[in-house]
């Protein structure tokens, strides 16, 4: 079929012919093609209807920038892919794409009845029809909208493509391949940095892909010959983050018989960036310049050179500037009917004019489009002379393509990411980078540095006798300039407000062609000048990047890995109930036949009180930090001093931000004079070790300390109760276990049950304990065989559960329950901890804050319930009087609540304003049902002198 397929030239392989089928037809291509050009190729101009107005739309660009033709990609597996760029999209056999946005087909779509009601359907419609009735709006009204909105339909099944993560470094990233690239990434290789060079086309050389002259396959051989030198095709740089820190998308191409991911994610740390994005093509605004058919002189350029492609049969160029010239002898020397050039500027101002009129093409200067014909294919173009603001008389220029240039706007979006300020060039009409951000710079055509045949003279709109309804500035979005003046005369002016009324360039394309046209717009029909108008904020992405992507491998059972502790196994075959603790599933607790969750938690709480418990703490954090600074370094991470703490014994810490508030606590056990066992919360192992990697390569870099994370190499078998020592007795070699020789808060290295374990007598319950550290493979085996021991002993397994129960008992608090970001030391009653002689520690000076010694801060006390048996809510507030007027003065809220069997009653803890000094008085806590009474006590409730836990 291929009527407009070039009888020569062109990049593609004619050699490797492909079908694909659209809408279900069967068509055919060449390797080489891009799913838009093999639709040209096809004859297929119309591709698309436009969002609002359902308008007939075609191809517009030949790149990223295509605000047009998006399609819906169909593949084996359930793939659906909407949203695709066809001028991105890579022919390939079998390739099965769809048209979006119209019902119930392309040719008849029921939706082009809003091009008729376009005059009542104007910017911010929605905002004013949909207000009355009220009650219509959720029922009827928004329904409907969400059923019109949005860009193609959603995937119903999941995505069965996998997708991959990369992390590298590199001395110099360059964000495009084109001449300025290509330069850039030869001149930063040359001296043996490491280079990566990303360009989002499948290969490299930019415009010069598609303009006969120039060579550059020499210099990307030379590129791809360089060891130091990483070129990524099909990859786009779509974001730049803090410090360097950019996003790369790269499309990997299938190849049969291979198991390839549909997308790599690149996060790149570079010493510098250089970005060369290269510059976008404007169009023209002028009456139904949306027509299939009309599209940038640049890219129906690019179709005839690059893939061979004519863009019509007849094609007419519309200008304002020299680049249209350049574009009209391409396709006239690649076998294009170019019937006509029109550009409005007059004679003076256009050199080239004289050279296209000797090669036989008609040129008018001086003229401007007065409107266009056709419907779903441009076959007329209607211009007339026009001299200042008179408009001569109109003649009709047969074509059935029409090429628009309305000049140049560099691409600055990832610049302006890296917090790159801008500057207007009035010369270059343009934004251009204004000095440029720590470790990046723009080069070529992205900074203004345009070519001599880029010159232009700015034209927002051509001249015309009125302004036509259809003069569309936004493709996607279906935005003219009339909804831009509707905006203007309701008020609005910032431009920021403008884009958001109208939509101008929020849509996929990120304004990359209209942006400067709706700016300029705005600007003369203000009456200021376009810099006081200003620009809108260039987000990330740069182009559309795919959830797949930036989710990687994290889904299904990957989504959030399952941790599990060595006796996961042996507690589901015991009937053990679970909870989710970040990503460990751990036991809540043991019930027996016929037992609730309260009654097992009971009964466990009992049984570690009389005779003991077994517990798996395996999940806590576990630093080892070894070194000759190790006891310096860690004085300054904790607020306790640890220069008088000796081998073999163990202190309980805590741990500040800089701003003064609990950060972690945990066991500080010391192995040697240079080695400690650092202990931390569960939720804690990686933020702890990750602030102390940070302290020691910003902040003490001059410290000798080395940090291992041992959290799973060591699992935690916690032993506790009156009878923990004699349960492990008989397993333990090489550590006397009399309290004289291993008291309370010390650690021994020894074997257990013939294995290599360090061996803590530390406890969370308040009871004598022990909690022995064997090599993670063993502790299962180890597990099992303590309960089996344990149970002749009156041992019982207990969950997190009954432990939470046990520690509250004691008045120990948890980091993350009682405390909330805002909690210093003295609030949680631990003030003694800090070592007085220190002279810095994390957080020491803002300790010192007026705010962190102010009276009336929160203090953690704990209460009774006048009624024994109820149990407070977590986190119900509490009140002096409950009488008092709304709003009431909160002094706190409930921290932690049990129901307590070893205590006979329900406990708690809280924090409440000036706590300390409210012991013994009565407060009123929320319920659902009201206000209960509750009598502040100290937040120890069971052996309050702490006999128990020495034995």
């Amino acid at each position: 079929m291929n009527e407009f397929r070039l009888p020569e030239g062109g990049r593609i392989d004619r050699r490797r012919p492909l079908a694909f089928t659209f809408n279900g037809e069967r068509m055919s291509g060449f390797a080489g093609d891009t799913l838009a050009s093999a639709l040209l190729a096809n004859g297929r101009v119309f591709v698309a209807r436009s969002f609002k107005y359902h308008r007939p739309r075609g191809i517009l660009a030949h790149g990223s920038e295509e605000p047009n033709a998006l399609v819906t990609l169909r593949g084996a597996g359930g793939r659906t892919d909407p949203n695709t760029r066809a001028t991105v999209v890579e022919l390939r056999e079998g390739l099965d794409a769809w048209s979006q946005n119209h019902w119930p087909s392309l040719a008849f779509d029921v939706g082009a009845i809003n091009d008729m009601l376009a005059p009542l359907l104007s910017a911010g419609f929605y905002y004013k029809t949909f207000m009355w009735p009220a009650s219509f709006w959720r029922k009827v009204y928004e329904p409907a909208i969400r059923a019109a909105a949005g860009h193609g339909q959603a995937p119903e099944a999941p995505d069965p493509d996998r997708y991959q993560h990369r992390h590298v470094h590199c001395d110099v990233l360059i964000a495009g391949g084109g001449p300025a690239g290509i330069a850039a990434a030869l001149a930063a290789s040359e001296g043996g940095a490491r280079v990566i060079l990303a360009d989002e086309q499948p290969a490299l050389g930019g415009s010069l892909l598609h303009h006969p002259q120039g060579e550059i396959d020499a210099a990307i051989t030379t590129l791809q010959g360089r060891d130091n030198v990483t070129v990524l095709s099909r990859a786009t740089v779509f974001g730049i983050f803090g410090h360097n820190h950019a996003g790369i998308i790269e499309r990997v191409p299938p190849i049969s018989g291979r198991d390839l991911p549909r997308e790599r994610l690149w996060q790149v740390r570079s010493t510098e960036i250089v970005v060369a994005a290269g510059a976008h093509e404007r169009p023209l605004v002028f009456a139904a310049n949306d027509r299939p058919g009309i599209m940038l002189a640049e890219s129906a350029s690019a179709y005839a050179v690059r893939y061979g492609v004519a863009p019509g049969h007849r094609v007419a160029v519309a200008t304002c500037g020299d680049s249209a010239y350049t574009a009209a002898r391409d396709m006239l020397a690649a076998g294009v009917a170019v019937v006509a050039l029109i550009d409005v500027r007059p004679e003076a101002q256009c050199p080239q004019a004289a050279a296209l009129r000797a090669l036989g093409m008609e040129v008018l200067t001086g003229h401007t489009i007065i409107g266009t014909e056709g419907r779903r294919r441009v076959s007329a173009l209607q211009v007339a002379p026009c001299d200042g603001g008179r408009i001569g008389t109109q003649r009709r220029i047969a074509c059935d393509a029409v090429a628009m240039h309305g000049g140049w706007t560099p691409a600055v979006h990832l610049h302006s990411q890296a917090r790159g300020k801008l500057r207007f060039d009035a010369a270059l009409d343009a934004f251009l980078p204004d000095g440029d951000p720590p470790g990046l710079r723009s080069v070529g055509a992205a900074r203004g540095e345009y070519s001599p045949d880029m010159r232009f003279t700015p034209v927002r709109m051509l001249p015309a006798h009125r302004d036509p309804v259809h003069a569309f500035v936004d493709f996607q979005n279906d935005v003219t300039t009339r909804d831009i003046g509707l905006a203007l005369r309701e008020g609005f002016e910032s431009i920021e407000h403008i884009k958001r009324y109208t939509t101008t360039g929020m849509a996929t394309d990120q304004g990359k062609t209209s942006n400067m046209n709706a700016l300029g717009l705005v600007a003369e029909r203000l009456g200021r000048p376009l810099p006081e108008v200003g620009t809108t904020t260039f987000r990330a992405p740069y182009t559309p990047v795919t959830f797949g992507a930036l989710i990687g491998a994290h889904r299904g059972a990957l989504f959030d890995p399952v941790r599990e502790t060595p006796s996961h196994g042996w507690a589901r075959a015991h009937g053990a109930l679970f909870e989710a603790v970040g990503q460990w599933k751990r036991a809540l607790a043991f019930p027996q036949p016929g037992e609730d969750l309260d009654g097992a938690v009971a009964r466990e709480c009992r049984a570690v009180r009389a005779a003991g418990g077994l517990f798996d703490a395996s999940t806590l954090g576990k630093i080892e930090v070894v070194g000759r600074d190790a006891l310096e370094f860690l004085n300054r991470m904790y607020v306790n001093s640890f220069d008088r703490l000796q081998p073999g014994r163990c202190r309980y810490a805590l741990m500040l931000r800089e701003d003064g508030y609990v950060h972690d606590d945990g066991i500080v056990a010391r192995l040697a004079a240079d080695r400690f066992h650092v202990t931390t919360t569960t939720g804690g192992a990686a933020r702890v070790l990750a602030s102390m990697e940070d302290y020691l390569q910003t902040e003490w870099s001059e410290l000798q300390v080395y940090l291992t994370s041992i959290t799973e190499q060591y699992a935690v078998l916690a032993v506790q109760g009156p009878r923990s020592r004699e349960l492990i007795a008989p397993f333990m070699d090489g550590v006397d276990l009399s309290d004289g020789a291993m008291p309370h808060m010390s650690v021994r290295p020894g074997r257990f049950e013939r294995l290599p374990c360090r061996l803590f007598r530390v406890s969370f319950t308040g009871e004598a304990g022990y909690e022995i550290n064997v090599p993670w493979g063993h502790a299962a085996a180890l597990w099992a065989l303590l309960c089996e021991r344990g149970e002749a002993l009156g041992f019982a397994p207990y969950g997190t559960e009954a432990m939470h129960v046990l520690r509250a008992e004691r008045g120990y608090i948890i980091v993350g329950q009682e405390t909330d970001g805002t909690v210093t030391p003295d609030d949680l009653g631990l003030s003694g901890m800090i070592g007085k002689a220190k002279l810095d520690f994390v957080g020491k000076r803002s300790l010192a804050r007026p705010d962190l010694v102010a009276p009336g801060r929160k203090q953690l006390v704990g209460l009774q319930t006048t009624d024994q048996h109820r149990v407070l809510e977590v986190g119900a507030q509490l009140v002096e009087d409950p009488a008092q007027a709304v709003p009431m003065t909160m002094l706190g809220h409930v921290t932690s609540s049990y129901f307590s069997a070893n205590c006979g009653r329900s406990i708690a803890l809280a924090l409440v304003a000036g706590g300390r000094d409210r012991i013994g008085a009565t407060l009123h806590a929320t319920t659902p049902g009201g206000f209960a009474p509750v009598k502040v006590v100290p937040p120890v409730f069971f052996d309050p002198q702490g006999s128990r836990v020495h034995g």
